[in-house]
C-alpha cells in the first residue's frame, strides 16, 4: 500500500473513493496544485499555473457527470508583485468564465512557494462512479496517452513546450463526455497513468482484464494525461463510437473486464 492509499484508508466511508463526493444534488472535489511537486515556476507563466489548477479540478467534475458551479480557492503564496498576482487572477478567472464557473471565497497566506488548493462544488443528476463495470464491459480511453510525459521530460532536459501542449494545458472533453455518460458503467480521469489509474478502477469492481491492445511504456505509466478512463456494456459499442465521431474525440478500446485482477506495476511519472 502506497502513502497515498495509507492516508485515504483512514478515512474510508460510503462518500469517499472516486473523483467526488455525492451529496444529494451536490459533488464536491479537490485537487491540490504545488510548486515543485507538479510544476516549476521555470515551465509555466503565472497565469498558466492558475488555468491548470482550475483545469485538473474541473476534470474531475467532469468525470463525475457533475457540472461544476462554484470554487473555493486556497492559495499559498510568495511575496508577488500587483501585476504578478492580477496574471494569477487571469488564469482562476478565464477559466472559471469558459465553464460558467463562480469563485465564492477561500483563504491566501504567505509562503515560500506557490501552492493552489480548488474546492469544486457542482451540480449532478445521475453520476457516474468508478463502481459499475460488470464482467464482459470493455474498457475505453480517449484521445492520446503519452505527451505528457514527454512534456515533462523536455521541461526537465530545459527544453521549452508550446502553449497548448498538454502538460502546460490540459485538454478536457466535458462535451464528449456528457453525451456518453448515460450509455457508460464507471469513468475515472487519467491522472496517475493509464497503468496505474486502471489498477484503481478494476479493484473498485474485483476484476480484472484481457488486453486487446499492446501499449509502451510512455502510454501506460504518463500522468497528468486528463484523458478519460471509462467502461461500458459492448451493446453500446456503435453509438459510442458515433458520439466520439461527432465530438472528434479519438476513442480507444482496448480491453475487455474479465474475472480477475490487476495489480499495477512500473514507475510513475505523475511529477
Amino acid at each position: 500500500m502506497n502513502k497515498e492509499d495509507f492516508i485515504i484508508k483512514a478515512f474510508k466511508n460510503k462518500l469517499n473513493g472516486d473523483d467526488g463526493a455525492v451529496l444529494g444534488k451536490w459533488c464536491f472535489s479537490k485537487d491540490l496544485f504545488v510548486q515543485d511537486v507538479h510544476f516549476k515556476r521555470s515551465w509555466l507563466s503565472l497565469e498558466q499555473i492558475a488555468t491548470k489548477a482550475m483545469l485538473v479540478n474541473i476534470s474531475d467534475a467532469i468525470t463525475m457527470n457533475a457540472v461544476p458551479k462554484y470554487a473555493l480557492l486556497g492559495l499559498s503564496l510568495p511575496n508577488l508583485s500587483k501585476k504578478e498576482i492580477k496574471n494569477l487572477q487571469k488564469g482562476f478567472l478565464k477559466t472559471a468564465k469558459k465553464f460558467r464557473i463562480k469563485i465564492i471565497g477561500g483563504d491566501t497566506i504567505q509562503s515560500d512557494k506557490i501552492s493552489i488548493s480548488i474546492t469544486l462544488i457542482s451540480k449532478v443528476k445521475k453520476p457516474v462512479l468508478r463502481t459499475g463495470l460488470k464482467r464482459g464491459h470493455l474498457l475505453a480511453f480517449t484521445g492520446k496517452l503519452g505527451q505528457s510525459l514527454k512534456g515533462l521530460k523536455t521541461l526537465q532536459n530545459g527544453g521549452k513546450l508550446s502553449k497548448n501542449h498538454k502538460f502546460i494545458k490540459p485538454k478536457l472533453r466535458h462535451k464528449f463526455f456528457y453525451a456518453i455518460a448515460p450509455k457508460i458503467s464507471c469513468a475515472m480521469d487519467i491522472s496517475d497513468g493509464l497503468s496505474k489509474d486502471l489498477s484503481r478502477l478494476l479493484k473498485a469492481n474485483h476484476l480484472g482484464i484481457s488486453w486487446r491492445k499492446k501499449f509502451n511504456k510512455k502510454e501506460l505509466y504518463s500522468g497528468e494525461e486528463y484523458e478519460i478512463l471509462f467502461g461500458f456494456d459492448k451493446k453500446h459499442k456503435k453509438e459510442l463510437k458515433k458520439i466520439a465521431k461527432k465530438h472528434k474525440v479519438k476513442l480507444n478500446i482496448f480491453a475487455k473486464a474479465v474475472k480477475g485482477k490487476y495489480e499495477f506495476k512500473g514507475r510513475e511519472h505523475h511529477f
